[in-house]
């Protein structure tokens, strides 16, 4: 794969050399913009990643898969160095769509003078867990014939969560807010308040957009009114394309209600449902404020600024 990866490159920058030198030309400022979407597992992350695929050669832009050895979410010191290099300045891969199973990172610690765009969906946590638990044991239809790691067990989630195992312990909800906390030691820490309020910050301060995927349609339209360079025709493509609803978990059984209501009481759920719901309250405010309803169908709303009193006055 890495080799495959390698020839891709040398292709694409064969290529940009063939058609004109860019390492010394500055890119257009509609160019020169990286949309990094460090998506986290079982959100609809590939559903949404695939439509940057479709789009990407009508909407001349590169797609850039962030493969990290065992998915492993934290880059080591010197990684995150090479990373913001590679995002700042590969001229090549600009404008550029990255994504990947990588918490967020810090540009402006690196002291660079251009930041890219994060953006990302997050899910109702126990859903969240209960469809990666099944993913584990029995795959979806995206690749059907990969083997998983926990293939061959047949214990349901609630047989799980009845008996006390690991793969459904509550310490397995804490992932969405150390994904949006970033690289520091505390928010890999279950539980840290700290951690929470650092996602929160980051969600509201470093985040352009962040969806849910029970609202991923809304996401998407909102994505294309802002940022049409990447995502012109994404809403139509979402709403007919057959990628869009590929990836499906096999063999998913919905819990109980118990088996719910025992998840609810640790303080690991409430916390990481705290940080949903503020997600959830902050995507729903973006979207009032720019979308009307009519006839049951979402309507962009149109510009509703412009400049007057404008002066000098010209001859």
């Amino acid at each position: 794969e890495r080799a495959i990866a390698r020839h891709e490159v040398r292709e694409i920058e064969q290529r940009h050399t063939v058609d004109g030198p860019r390492q010394d030309v500055a890119l257009d400022e509609e160019d020169d913009v990286v949309i990094i979407y460090n998506r986290v597992p079982k959100t609809a992350s590939t559903s949404f990643t695939n439509i940057a695929y479709d789009l990407c050669a009508k909407n001349k832009y590169h797609v850039l898969h962030i493969n990290t050895t065992k998915n492993n979410p934290v880059m080591s010191l010197q990684d995150q160095v090479r990373f913001v290099k590679n995002v700042t300045s590969w001229k090549e891969m600009k404008p550029g769509f990255y994504h990947g199973h990588v918490s967020y990172l810090d540009f402006a610690k690196f002291g660079v003078k251009k930041k890219p765009i994060y953006i990302n969906v997050i899910r109702d946590p126990i859903e969240r867990l209960v469809s990666y638990y099944y993913f584990l044991r029995f795959g979806d239809d995206y690749r059907p014939g990969l083997r998983r790691r926990k293939q061959g067990d047949k214990k349901t989630f609630d047989e799980c969560v009845a008996a006390g195992g690991s793969d459904c312990a509550p310490e397995k909800l804490w992932l969405q807010i150390p994904f949006f906390c970033g690289h520091s030691s505390e928010c890999w820490n279950v539980g840290s308040r700290w951690a929470l309020e650092q996602a929160k910050y980051n969600l509201i301060n470093e985040y352009f957009l962040v969806g849910v995927t029970e609202e991923l349609e809304d996401f998407i339209m909102l994505l294309e009114a802002a940022l049409p360079r990447f995502f012109r025709g994404a809403t139509e493509l979402y709403r007919t394309g057959k990628k869009s609803h590929l990836r499906k978990t096999t063999e998913k059984k919905l819990p109980t209600k118990e088996t719910i209501a025992k998840l609810q009481q640790s303080e690991i759920w409430k916390m990481e449902n705290e940080f949903y719901e503020f997600a959830l309250e902050q995507f729903q405010f973006v979207r009032a404020h720019a979308v009307r309803e009519k006839d049951g169908e979402l309507y962009i709303l149109a510009q509703n600024f412009f400049y007057e009193k404008i002066y000098p006055k010209s001859n």
